[in-house]
């Protein structure tokens, strides 16, 4: 026992030496070499720490990074930008075959606020957009929010709005039949006309909530003249004619409408005919004096406009104005589109009036019509004296020797008279325009029965 206690006594002074000779003397030497190294830089330094320039120089020295800190936390704040972007679109999520949604907005203003470079990135980088996500909400109001997606989130936004009421209805269907209206036809050449427009369907579906539907009253074709390629006349297919709903008032109602667009076959015309140009004196000459003839530039000219339109015009009226005329003029005279009528072949006419003294002559028994009668009564003259009269016609002598009793018409307007006896004013036109015509007997009396 007493071998081995002996044995491990010197294993651990063995150790311990090992640990004296190369652990623990060399970190104490090292210690003390620090310690006098130390007191060698405090002493350096108290006698550099004691000069004015050292102390000036750290203050610079300390000074420069506080402004440097300081600065770069103002460029922060100051870098802090907005911009607004104005009119974005919204998009809705909903089963749109279903549902019918109102009151949400079509576009939207989104503030940007950060810094211009990552605002700029944000401009030019794609994003979602504003988005509304309305799935699963039922028929009835709700209030949304909006939601704007960007990449770059170092960005702050709002959105204006960026709450709003929508009111959602069940989507329902309607047959309605389709017509149609031609635009611009003013921008069609004069001298044609659109006769007819045949569509490619006489019916549609329009789409929407219940109270929108009940509010159209006509689906129309809006054919458009400007969308026609060079007119000319002939059949030409017109493509791609949009449609719109009116209602009663005439104003659009927004409701789908099913197709979106129709086509059309258009007619294109150019009717035309020629006339005689008439003119007429308006007015009253100076006394004693009369027209002794009318010597125009014109004497037919060329209409152009709907066929109803040539077919019911016989001839152009062409009015002058010779109040208180009393010698020789020329009119020029601008001639007048009558209702109906695009074009004619001439714009202007002159008209040379010559102007004589005035003579009269009288015709006698001239036989008086009556007109505007209704159809269910008849008239009769109370005497002979009521049945006849004399007409006065004056004008230049050479005006007025050829003229005839069948050149003039005597009648009496019974428009408004019924059953009974009635004094009615006599009327009188003569078929040359030079001359006046008058009846010497101004009133007759006639008796208005049934038949």
């Amino acid at each position: 026992m007493k071998k081995i206690g002996k044995l491990i006594m010197r294993l651990f002074r063995h150790i311990g030496l090992f640990f004296d000779k190369w652990l623990i003397t060399p970190i104490t030497k090292l210690i003390l070499k620090l310690m006098n190294l130390g007191k060698s830089l405090v002493k350096s330094f108290d006698k550099v720490s004691g000069r004015k320039s050292t102390l000036l120089i750290v203050s610079l020295l300390l000074a420069f990074g506080v402004f440097v800190v300081i600065d770069r936390e103002s460029n922060i704040m100051i870098d802090q930008y907005a911009e607004i972007l104005y009119n974005q679109p919204v998009t809705a999520v909903y089963n749109e075959e279903l549902y019918v949604v109102e009151g949400l907005p079509k576009t939207v203003d989104i503030t940007l606020i950060g810094q211009r470079r990552h605002i700029f990135l944000a401009k030019q980088s794609p994003s979602k957009g504003v988005s509304v996500d309305l799935t699963g909400l039922k028929p009835g109001n709700h209030k949304v929010t909006l939601k704007y997606t960007q990449r770059l989130r170092s960005l702050d936004y709002k959105l204006d709005p960026s709450q709003v009421t929508v009111t959602i209805y069940e989507k329902v269907s309607e047959n309605r039949s389709l017509t149609y209206d031609v635009l611009h036809q003013e921008s069609l050449d004069s001298k044609l006309y659109i006769s007819n427009v045949e569509i490619d369907r006489t019916d549609v579906i329009i789409k929407g909530a219940q109270y929108k539907l009940d509010q159209v009253a006509t689906v129309k074709a809006l054919v458009d003249v400007n969308n026609i390629p060079s007119p000319k006349a002939g059949e030409i297919t017109v493509k791609d004619i949009p449609l719109v709903a009116y209602d009663n008032d005439g104003k659009i109602v927004d409701v789908e409408i099913v197709p979106k667009t129709v086509a059309a076959n258009i007619t294109i015309t150019s009717p035309s005919k020629e006339i005689p140009v008439k003119v007429v004196p308006k007015g009253d000459l100076a006394f004693g004096k009369s027209i002794k003839s009318m010597d125009t530039s014109l004497s037919k000219v060329t209409v152009y406009g709907s066929q109803e339109a040539i077919d019911k015009i016989e001839q152009l009226e062409v009015e002058i104005d010779v109040k208180g005329l009393d010698k020789n003029k020329e009119f020029n005279v601008t001639l007048k589109k009558p209702k109906g009528i695009t074009e004619l072949s001439t714009k202007t006419m002159t008209i040379k009036v010559v102007i004589d003294n005035s003579s009269s002559k009288e015709i006698e028994n001239i036989s008086i019509q009556s007109e505007n009668l209704d159809s269910n009564l008849k008239v009769q003259a109370l005497s002979d004296d009521d049945r006849q009269v004399t007409v006065v016609v004056k004008g230049s002598a050479d005006a007025i020797k050829d003229v005839q009793a069948s050149d003039i018409t005597a009648y009496i307007d019974l428009k408004n008279y019924g059953v009974g006896e009635h004094e009615v004013e006599v009327k009188v036109t003569g078929t040359d325009l030079r001359l006046d015509y008058s009846s010497k007997t101004k009133k007759v009396k006639v008796r208005i029965s049934e038949k």
